[in-house]
This record gives structure tokens, C-alpha cells and sequence, in this order.
């Protein structure tokens, strides 16, 4: 199967927990780790491109099944032509393995096991690339999260946290989230305490209109004060969608154009962030 950044399918290399996808963001191969097989989530984003999300937490997983799957992949992609065979040229580099998947990867009750498997495996293939957490920042305060975060920190690693609306309304509009924008904010400066830490952002248009100017406002506020008072952050990852989401509100959401997001990053850059941005 040929990669593109429109395939993310979780079965693409008919494994159970591994998959390999071409990511924009990651501006390359990165391996994604699914630690949610059941399609379970505690947040339902709009823009989710899961099939039957449902409400819930990572099961119990095989983790000398994870292992066994990655050591494959690997194998295949350090000694073997696995990149000229499935992908596109200008992507074939490893960059990462990302905890990512079908829901919230911190709700595995393995989550921190599993990152431990993770680093041995790039450590056994002499493979540089990145161990990458793609979170909803949820979870951050329970202490099994916590040990992932500083396996994580260990290196090299990061974080990529979800900060979709800076608002209690916009967050429960586009994430289905009542924990509210304070909670939210406590939590990612908590997680960059202990680990490399980016803001990952989504911006699209519903009904074919933008985010609010007061949501924008707001979310620009927000982070340009997680900058003043020195919260350790490696910058902002603004991307827009590329894939069909596979929840009710589909049919609303489109892509916004890439001046859009272009001059949402300029404002951010001005509070001294970088900022990526992948329309």
C-alpha cells in the first residue's frame, strides 16, 4: 500500500497496534502506535477521523504482541526497502514513533510500559527518531501518566498537546470537553514541566465560516500568556483538516484556506513562539 498524508488508516500494515503514516506534521514516516484498538476516547472532536468512536479508556493491551509488531516495522524500514516501497519521495525519512491512535493514548492503563517498549525498540535498530505523545492533556494529573511523561523526557521526546479553543464553549463545541479552558491550560503547563512540550491546534471552518474573531481573540490571548510568564514551551503546531472526519457534524466542516492559518501563526509568532503550520 502506497502512504499519503490523506492515509492514516490504523490497518494499513495489517498489524494491531502499529501503523505506519506520512505525516505533515511530522514531515515524514512516522509509526503510529494505537494503545485503543476499541476505538475508545473520553473527548469526541468534531474533526475525529475514528469510525465508531465511543465514549471510554484504553484496554488492557499484549505488549509482546506491541513489540513483536514494532521489531517488524522496524526491521523493515532500518534494513530493508520498506520507504522506497510505500513512500512518496521527499518523505522518506523515520521521524518519530507517536502514541496517537484511536483515542486518548494516556488512558491505556500500559501507557507508560509501552513508551519504555518504544524507546528500547529505536535504541535496539539504531534508528534516530523521536518518541511523540499525541495527547488531549486530560490525564496529565494521575501519576501513571506521569511516569510515561518522564520516560518520555528521558529523549528524545515530546509532546504534542491539544489546544483546539481557548474558550469553555469552544472547547465543549469542538471536543465534546466540559473540563473547561482553565483546567486545560493548568494541565499543558503541567505537562511542560515535565516533558518537551508543543500546543498541537486544529482550525477549520464550519458551515463555511471561520472560528469567531472572540474565539480566535481568546485563544491567541491565552497562549501568548503561557509565553510571557515563561512556561517552557517548544512552540505551536497549527494545522487545519486534511482528512474526512467520521462523526455527525462531517458534513459542516471544511478546510480553511492557508492564508487563514497563516495569519493566525503570524499573531502567535509575535509572543516570541514558533509556530508550524500545516493547512
Amino acid at each position: 500500500m502506497r502512504l499519503t498524508t490523506r492515509l492514516h488508516d490504523r490497518d494499513s500494515a495489517g498489524l494491531t497496534y502499529v501503523y505506519p503514516v506520512v505525516s505533515r506534521r511530522a514531515r515524514g514516516v512516522s509509526i503510529g502506535v494505537n494503545l485503543n484498538p476499541n476505538s475508545a476516547c473520553n473527548w469526541r472532536c468534531v474533526y475525529c477521523q475514528v469510525p465508531e468512536l465511543t465514549y471510554g479508556k484504553g484496554p488492557e493491551i499484549d505488549l509482546e504482541l506491541l513489540e513483536s509488531e514494532l521489531d517488524l516495522l522496524l526491521e523493515d524500514i532500518a534494513h530493508k526497502d520498506y520507504l522506497l516501497r510505500h513512500v512518496p519521495e521527499g518523505s522518506r525519512r523515520l521521524n518519530d514513533i507517536a502514541f496517537s491512535g484511536n483515542g486518548e493514548p494516556t488512558s491505556s492503563p500500559q501507557f507508560a510500559e509501552a513508551v519504555a517498549l518504544a524507546r528500547a525498540a529505536l535504541e535496539r535498530f539504531e534508528l534516530d527518531a523521536t518518541l511523540v505523545l499525541i495527547t488531549n492533556g486530560s490525564l496529565i494529573a494521575e501519576a501513571a501518566v506521569r511516569r510515561g511523561l518522564e520516560l518520555l523526557a528521558q529523549g528524545p521526546g515530546e509532546v504534542w498537546f491539544k489546544l483546539d479553543r481557548a474558550t469553555d464553549a469552544g472547547m465543549d463545541e469542538v471536543n465534546s470537553s466540559k473540563l473547561g479552558v482553565r483546567r486545560q491550560l493548568a494541565s499543558l503547563e503541567a505537562c511542560a514541566r515535565i516533558a518537551p512540550t508543543w500546543i498541537q491546534s486544529c482550525f477549520f471552518a464550519r458551515g463555511g465560516e471561520p472560528p469567531s474573531e472572540s474565539e480566535v481573540e481568546a485563544y491567541v490571548t491565552e497562549v501568548s500568556k503561557l509565553a510571557a510568564r515563561g512556561v517552557s514551551l517548544e512552540g505551536v503546531l497549527l494545522y487545519g483538516i486534511e482528512r474526512p472526519s467520521h462523526q455527525p457534524e462531517a458534513p459542516e466542516l471544511s478546510k480553511l484556506p492557508p492564508e487563514w492559518l497563516e495569519a493566525l501563526g503570524a499573531r502567535l509568532s509575535e509572543a516570541g513562539l514558533e509556530v508550524r503550520v500545516h493547512p
